[in-house]
């Protein structure tokens, strides 16, 4: 059954909210209009203005909605809040609060009164040495076992790729990882032996790819045929394992960026270095290669803030899913 919600704040605030419910259609809440500081242009909020900040409760009883979603804004402050609260008594919309603490988990957030204030405590972000051994000690575990059972696998992507165009099996490439230090990452080679040769002419097919750091190119003509398939179904990461038991990647955690990607990050982004990057992560099981930047960005810093075990074999557990149904992989 679907809430519908009535987004109450300004311009900036009820978008965003209304941006983060719409990546989370699961949830149930579906934002159906707002109520914004008289004289917003219609265009500049994502969703139709239902009308005004003075006329929230006569909004709800017109539109028929069942929450009302009041964002942090400091066109409705907290005398307009609790005079909102009064006048809700007489329909059947509840009354929510929306503070600006997005990407932030649950187990973080605890709210404390004080002074008759609510005030929301938010735990900072830890990375504890026992949190990185138990991290390694599961990597160590899993990269071991999945190596023995995939072997295989392995040996028949070998000869494929072998028979398929001439080259090596196996393609190496410098990547940054724990802090920017480099590392030399492992995959089964799926495009042609002079790929990176080839690189500027694909770089400009990359322009409409829709992500201005990260380089992905939908129908790379680099690829081969055997490389298509594999990629579609991430073979090509399976070297990986490699990586994770040597200790320059763990099995979950942020994409491995490129070395001239880092040179385009800004102060958010720098922030996946903290950790190891990841064969697989949020943005694998979030939309692979279909993801925007500033999503990609959003997703790892969320994972590298309220890391816990059970998100990282909820993250396996979905990676393997997403392999099945490869959505966004090229």
């Amino acid at each position: 059954m679907m809430t519908r919600v009535l987004a109450v704040g300004d311009q900036r605030t009820v978008n965003d909210l209304v941006r983060d419910l719409r990546r989370a259609p699961m949830s149930g809440y579906v934002v159906v209009g707002a109520c914004v500081p008289a004289g917003t242009e219609c265009s500049s909020v994502d969703i139709p203005i239902a009308g005004d900040l003075a006329h929230v409760v006569s909004t709800v009883q017109r539109i028929d909605v069942d929450a009302v979603a009041v964002t942090a804004s400091g066109a409705f402050g907290g005398d307009d809040v609790r005079r909102l609260g009064w006048e809700l008594e007489d329909t059947t919309a509840e009354l929510m609060l929306a503070p600006a603490l997005t990407n932030i988990a649950g187990p973080r957030i605890h709210t404390q009164p004080v002074a008759g204030l609510p005030l929301i405590h938010v735990a900072r972000p830890t990375y504890h040495a026992a949190n990185q051994l138990l991290k390694r000690s599961l990597d160590l575990l899993l990269a071991s076992l999945l190596l023995v059972l995939l072997l295989p696998v392995f040996v028949v992507t070998a000869i494929a790729i072998k028979v398929g165009s001439p080259g090596p099996v196996f393609f190496r490439q410098v990547r940054a990882g724990l802090g920017g230090s480099t590392f030399r990452i492992l995959k089964f080679r799926s495009m042609v032996p002079d790929a990176e040769l080839r690189l500027t002419e694909a770089e400009y097919r990359a322009r409409d790819a829709g992500n201005e750091v990260m380089f992905k190119v939908r129908n790379d003509p680099r690829v081969t045929a055997v490389g298509r398939f594999i990629r579609r179904y991430s073979i090509d990461e399976l070297p990986q394992l490699l990586n994770v038991i040597a200790g320059s990647m763990s099995l979950v955690g942020p994409r491995p960026p490129l070395m001239r990607e880092i040179e385009l990050y800004g102060a958010d982004a720098r922030r996946r270095l903290l950790v190891k990057p990841g064969m697989t992560g949020l943005w694998q099981v979030s939309g692979r290669s279909d993801l925007t930047w500033d999503d990609t960005v959003r997703l790892d810093m969320y994972y590298i803030e309220n890391w816990s075990l059970t998100v990282d074999l909820v993250i396996l557990w979905k990676t393997a899913k997403a392999v099945l149904a490869p959505e966004g992989a090229y």
